[in-house]
């Protein structure tokens, strides 16, 4: 199996990875310098760096590169003894390099006005796979979005489904009004996306979490919504409302969890419990 081409087909799934290489070497270990090996979310392994203990740490190790999305190097000493008793007759001595592999970051932008033209530029920069979604085609075009990976017009309810979001998505909601954006945001936090965003003052939230409570969703589904969404820079004009979205997508990505604020609904009479909102 070709490592490589693993490591791509995991990322388009939206799964998480790890691959470990052996980075140096010095005196006789059971694999080779640059042996890899590719550890799986679910636990399986592809590859090999030289099998017993080694392997077993790496791939613990490799698990919680996986959590942290943090790098690691691991330094083994395979003295002749340790060797022996593992099966492994060496006695050198190696370091072995554990990066984690995050699914491919997508953004899908529900919306094609001027704040959506902004940040899918942004987005593609960023490294973000685009796509944008809009109910009307003369807004939801190639001509206003050409950096896009992907441009769709049609129906909401219709699009969903044929939209494979996982926890690397990005979904954020800026439609042309509140309905529009209610209907989308429904669908929205039944999602495993790791990001979800809503434009609108703190009025409008409440008002539209409210009209969907009362449809029956439990208020857990929307602790994750960053709504008003963005980053609170002051930001103004189209350009730099997408720049405060774009920093709290990195903040995200990066789990710079100190860069976000809680705003507790219920204090503003919304009637909803704490939860991580804007």
């Amino acid at each position: 199996m070709d490592l490589f081409e693993e490591i791509v087909r995991l990322r388009r799934a939206g799964r998480k990875s790890a691959l470990a290489t052996i980075v140096k070497v010095n005196g006789s270990i059971p694999s080779y310098p640059s042996a890899k090996m590719l550890i799986r979310d679910d636990g399986t392994i592809a590859g090999t760096i030289g099998g017993g203990c080694v392997e077993a740490e790496v791939w613990q190790a490799a698990r919680e590169a996986m959590e942290t999305g943090k790098t690691r190097i691991l330094s083994f000493s395979l003295a002749e003894d340790a060797a022996y008793d593992n099966g492994l007759i060496c006695g050198g001595q190696l370091e072995i390099y554990i990066e984690p592999v995050e699914p491919l970051p997508r953004a899908c932008i529900f919306g094609a006005g001027h704040i959506s033209r902004s940040l899918s530029r942004l987005c593609s920069m960023l490294g973000f796979s685009v796509t944008v979604v809009d109910d009307r085609g003369s807004y939801a075009n190639r001509d206003r979005f050409p950096e896009a990976d992907e441009v769709i017009a049609g129906n909401y309810e219709e699009v969903f489904p044929k939209l494979d979001i996982h926890s690397g998505c990005y979904l954020i909601i800026v439609t042309r009004g509140h309905r529009d954006d209610m209907r989308v945001l429904r669908w929205a936090v039944t999602t495993e996306a790791g990001y979800i965003a809503m434009i609108g003052s703190r009025r409008k939230v409440i008002s539209v979490v409210k009209e969907l409570q009362k449809e029956g969703l439990a208020p857990e589904l929307f602790q994750r919504v960053h709504a008003p969404m963005g980053l609170d820079i002051g930001a103004v004009t189209p350009e730099e409302i997408a720049v405060s979205v774009a920093a709290e997508m990195i903040a995200v990505r990066r789990k710079a969890g100190s860069n976000w604020r809680a705003l507790s609904m219920s204090v503003l009479g919304a009637g909803l419990p704490a939860a991580a909102w804007k």
